[in-house]
């Protein structure tokens, strides 16, 4: 059956669950562990630098200099990854990132007066670290689960249920054990992330062999980045999505969401939208389109309702209602995105490419961010949500008009995935959940 027969395939769902595979387990709890502890950090970071009292100013200063060095360093993460394995290059930047934690909780106990730039350097270094860690997940996810689309949207939720737990998480601990104690717990999750990546050396992952300078395999990477016109295609659209979108829609969102409705009201359409992303990766567990992106870019339109509610002052039931159907079409674009990369890539240069596609998701965003408040200011915050919303319908009809985009079919349903040197470590018998 041809993808123009039907517009879902059988075949893939014949595919094991992801829980059978062992190396699948061990990737899903580190990466949820380094999930968490990215969820905790903002809040513990924030905190920190206001109580060292370099104020809101300084809060900015750390998030920047925490956000460059990933922008700066993950395509040369991909090349690493590439190179030397992605469970070795994760492994190095959990340790890294966990040394970093209780470097600036011991610092917060030991120092009275905490420095700002002493919080900046070991923030960069924890995002120099990111940027190793990040270009392996993608290339990580083929060689543990056969099932590729299954487990995106197993991983996608753990970062949904990530992102709602560690904010809560970090300021109880902060509330009731100061802030190094909530550092000290970020450093135990990047350490246990390290821990249980440890057995998957023992995988026979794909690595790219040869001793060619750094300059050449970026180069070989961009070029399979550009050879393909949907890849590069999507990525475009989405910087001008990042810079128009993303980069507005969060600060100037929560400014109006909080005036309209109360910091708990607010609170409660952050959470509804955190329910929509589960959602989102519950229905992205179970719908196999045959034109995966096509697909993803449809349910990305429910995320022009994300701008639009505060723009537009709707009650707070209807806003609920938008986080909702939001965060569920946001998540669902992310399982088919990272299906369709996976599954069309060679692992050999899997990295790098999406290292590139990390690069240039997010190179914008922040451009976007610094943005909004001038924008604010000139037009009204409501007038800037707005644009959002009509720029974010006009992206997705630019993606869907590409033909390259349009007529992406589904990769393969079962890579080439090599054999599983844990099994002989698992229970016998079938895994019956589904999930």
């Amino acid at each position: 059956m041809t993808t123009d027969d039907a517009t879902v395939e059988p075949a893939p769902e014949r595919l094991p669950s992801p829980w059978a595979s062992r190396p699948f387990q061990l990737f899903f709890t580190a990466r949820s562990s380094s999930l968490l502890a990215d969820g905790m950090l903002m809040v513990s970071l924030t905190t920190a630098v206001l109580g060292a009292g370099h104020g809101a100013g300084g809060v900015g200063y750390a998030l920047a200099a925490w956000m460059t060095p990933i922008a700066l360093l993950v395509l040369f993460g991909g090349v690493l990854a590439d190179r030397f394995t992605p469970q070795v290059m994760m492994v190095c930047a959990d340790l890294a990132r966990m040394l970093a934690m209780l470097v600036l909780a011991a610092l917060l106990v030991t120092t009275e007066e905490v420095r700002l730039w002493q919080i900046m350097v070991l923030m960069a270094f924890s995002g120099a670290a990111t940027a190793m860690f990040q270009p392996g997940v993608a290339s990580m996810v083929p060689q543990v689960a056969p099932d590729i689309q299954r487990a995106n949207a197993l991983l996608r939720i753990s970062e949904a249920m990530s992102a709602l737990i560690g904010p809560g998480l970090a300021g109880l601990l902060v509330a009731y054990w100061q802030v190094a104690g909530s550092y000290l717990v970020i450093a135990a999750a990047y350490g246990l992330s390290a821990l249980v990546l440890v057995p998957l050396r023992r995988l026979d992952v794909v690595r790219e062999e040869g001793d060619e300078p750094v300059w050449h395999r970026l180069r070989t990477g961009w070029q399979e980045f550009r050879s393909r016109s949907w890849l590069w295609g999507v990525i475009v659209v989405w910087a001008v999505y990042g810079l128009f979108v993303f980069g507005p829609a969060l600060p100037l969102g929560a400014a109006l969401l909080t005036e309209q409705h109360g910091a708990t009201g607010y609170g409660w359409i952050a959470s509804a939208d955190g329910a929509g992303t589960i959602l989102g990766g519950l229905l992205g567990m179970r719908v196999r389109p045959a034109r995966p992106l096509v697909a993803g870019a449809c349910a990305m339109f429910c995320f022009a309702l994300n701008p639009l509610a505060p723009a537009l002052g709707w009650s707070f039931t209807v806003t609920l209602l938008t986080g909702v159907l939001a965060g569920c079409g946001f998540a669902f674009w992310g399982v088919m995105w990272a299906t369709s990369v996976q599954s069309h890539i060679p692992l050999t240069v899997l990295s790098r490419v999406y290292a590139y596609d990390v690069a240039g998701s997010i190179m914008a965003i922040p451009l976007g961010r610094a943005l909004a408040g001038p924008a604010s200011e000139s037009f009204g915050a409501d007038r800037v949500l707005l644009f959002s919303s009509a720029v974010s319908v006009v992206c997705l009809a630019v993606m869907l008009a590409v033909p390259a985009i349009r007529g992406l079919g589904r990769g393969p349903g079962k890579l080439d995935v090599p054999p599983d040197p844990l099994a002989a470590e698992e229970v016998p018998g079938p895994v019956r959940n589904p999930a």
